[in-house]
């Protein structure tokens, strides 16, 4: 089985160290070469083309965005971001997306024994979910696992029974990963402002949903923001979870509201699609639109099926739209997917489906 190529490019000896480190203790990733700059990256690629590149944002010579620009004009090759947990690196990262860039990572750092597992985890992830994205696929999807992979039982036990009868309201959960935000992007953009309340998980570090949460509001009809705990889901508006953070939605009556939560990694994240998806089973049940999209992994497929079984309607993107058909795809084999849509047809299926 073919190892993912790795090549690092960070100015920091001891990110390259840790990244290095990190990489190199998943079976499936092979680190074969780390550079300080763009310039000693290019001279590495003459030697062997990677598979997938962490790039970082902010180097003397050439900055990250320029080195981007230029990988995706001339070999176009996935490229992971490797920021730091700024807002300068966070807004800058994100126009990195735009750009071509697969997924964002922050950068590793010096924590608890769990940080640093965490971290680790979410990386190596990170970087077989951007081989994953290719057009031709150089590496299988990885089914190696080197931590107990939890369910939402952790954070919220499984409803059983339906939630309450239904309101007039309905409420949409959305769930994504790799490419997520540009398809998150297109679906918000075709919302009108008196659009059903939303609530999102995307898989994104921490610090990065606010600028993330605030690129869209800028952009969009809808009112976008980051999460807070007690938030109110209401019409105009979209909640988006903050990074290593659960989100779940709550009911209060005839309200509906957000809490976020602490705790371990859910199907191999924080926050986790299938605990905000659980949490809609229980309290929204048949008001509930689910929306699963983009991203690697199983993450949000067991949820999805709880929000079928509990009389919700449930979409998911399809393959030919998707950067990975991971997540839907896992969704669609656990039967709880009604319709398979592009994506540029999931917003006027989801007003449709709110009435």
């Amino acid at each position: 089985m073919a190892r993912i190529k790795v090549l690092i490019v960070d100015d920091s000896a001891l990110v390259r160290q840790a990244l290095t480190e990190i990489l190199a203790s998943d079976p499936h990733i092979e680190v074969m070469a780390a550079a300080s700059d763009p310039f000693v990256a290019a001279e590495r690629m003459k030697a062997c083309v990677p598979d997938v590149i962490t790039l970082d944002v902010e180097m003397p010579r050439m900055d990250g965005l320029t080195f981007l620009q230029k990988i995706m004009t001339q070999h176009p090759i996935p490229v992971v971001m490797c920021s730091s947990l700024t807002d300068s690196g966070s807004e800058t990262a994100l126009k990195a997306l735009e750009y071509g860039a697969v997924e964002i990572i922050a950068k590793p750092k010096l924590g608890t024994k769990q940080f640093i597992e965490e971290s680790r985890v979410r990386i190596c992830d990170t970087v077989k979910a951007a081989a994953m994205s290719r057009p031709r696929q150089l590496a299988p999807r990885a089914t190696h696992t080197v931590t107990p992979k939890l369910s939402a039982d952790v954070i919220m036990e499984k409803p059983a029974t339906r939630a309450m009868i239904q309101t007039t309201e309905k409420v949409v959960v959305v769930g994504a990963s790799t490419g997520g935000t540009e398809a998150l992007k297109s679906f918000l953009e075709m919302l009108p402002e008196n659009a059903p309340g939303i609530v999102i998980v995307q898989h994104m570090p921490e610090h990065f949903t606010a600028a993330f949460a605030k690129r869209l509001d800028g952009i969009c009809r809808v009112t976008v923001k980051e999460a807070a705990d007690n938030d109110s889901v209401v019409r105009g508006r979209v909640l988006i979870a903050p990074g290593n953070h659960h989100l779940l939605l709550k009911r209060s009556g005839a309200r509906y509201y957000v809490e976020i939560k602490d705790g371990p990694l859910v199907s191999r994240h924080r926050p986790s699609v299938d605990v905000l998806f659980r949490s809609a089973a229980r309290y929204a049940g048949k008001n509930a639109v689910g929306v699963i999209m983009t991203g690697m992994g199983d993450d949000g497929a067991h949820g999805m099926k709880e929000l079928f079984d509990a009389g919700a309607m449930t979409l998911a993107q399809d393959e030919a739209t998707c950067v990975v058909y991971g997540m839907p795809n896992e969704a669609v084999k656990q039967g709880g997917v009604h319709r398979t849509l592009p994506l540029q047809s999931i917003a006027p299926e989801v007003l449709r489906l709110c009435g």
